[in-house]
């Protein structure tokens, strides 16, 4: 079985606790006419966070796994103020695509190899929540799932921390 390991320095930023509303102006495309409605995007701090985390993930790492996948991931934050929140890690871990002009339109052009293509395969995830003043960090780890797995993986007797410390 292919496994990934490997850690993410920083402390991450809750996703849902640290949204902006924005005015977004867009055109009708029928009138021609400018309307502004309004946005919501992530922070400052969550964009900045994955900036850092995509550079922090490892080549040998970016196997962009098929299939169902397990993730267990231990976050030390700085303080106990944050939310444990691991959707921003899971997010920088997928395949990062962007959309360039080509001809008359646009098409989608993939810009880093993540972990896995989408973070709709993760279907376990075991999120553990530690203090590290100092260093503050997240480690990664991300397995495939075979079928046989899927069944196990609803049986009571699956062990999730044997993850973390297998």
């Amino acid at each position: 079985m292919t496994r990934i390991e490997f850690t993410i320095l920083g402390e991450p930023a809750s996703k849902a606790n640290s949204r902006e509303i924005v005015a977004r102006t867009t055109r009708d495309k029928e009138t021609g006419e400018l309307k502004t409605r309004p946005m919501s995007i992530k922070s400052d701090k969550a964009r900045d966070y994955e900036a850092a985390c995509i550079k922090q993930i490892p080549p040998k790492a970016r196997r962009r796994l098929e299939g169902p996948v397990r993730v267990a991931i231990r976050i030390w934050y700085a303080t106990e103020r944050p939310d444990l929140d691991e959707s921003v890690i899971l997010d920088c871990l997928q395949d990062r695509h962007a959309w360039v002009k080509h001809g008359t339109g646009q098409r989608k052009v993939l810009v880093h190899r993540g972990c896995y293509r989408n973070d709709r395969q993760v279907r376990q995830k075991v999120v553990l929540h530690g203090i590290d003043r100092h260093n503050p960090r997240a480690h990664v780890i991300i397995e495939p799932l075979q079928a046989q797995q899927m069944e196990f993986a609803l049986d009571e007797s699956f062990d999730p921390f044997a993850l973390i410390y297998s």
